[in-house]
């Protein structure tokens, strides 16, 4: 999904991992400089941090030893001038389910040995 893990403990079950994006669109910076003047579209969100904590923990299910998988989504904004605007938590179904769906692929791919 295109992140790059920032921190792991393996011993844990932990790892923290992010990627950056764009935060806002140029139509919507255009149209605030037009509406508020060039202040205003400056200020607009610029760039933000997508964070995934995945934590792991084995468990004794009906067919032995399973793991249980628990992922977050976070995203932090910051505007044009640096400061930090936005801090929250991604509740998309969408984005759990992509994320799940290639967790599985791969430990299915693993466990076949492909």
């Amino acid at each position: 999904m295109g992140f790059t893990i920032d921190e792991s403990a393996t011993p844990l079950g932990v790892m923290v991992a992010s990627k950056n994006r764009e935060a806002g669109d140029t139509g919507g910076r255009v149209a605030m400089a037009l509406l508020f003047g060039a202040n205003a579209a400056n200020s607009m969100d610029r760039s933000q941090k997508i964070r995934i904590c995945i934590v792991i923990k084995p468990v004794v299910g009906k067919e032995g030893k399973e793991w249980v998988v628990r992922a977050t989504f976070q995203r932090a904004v910051w505007n044009s001038y640096g400061q930090l605007t936005r801090l929250e938590g991604l509740r998309e179904p969408e984005l759990y389910q992509q994320f799940f769906e290639k967790l599985s692929k791969s430990v299915f791919l693993e466990a076949q040995k492909i």
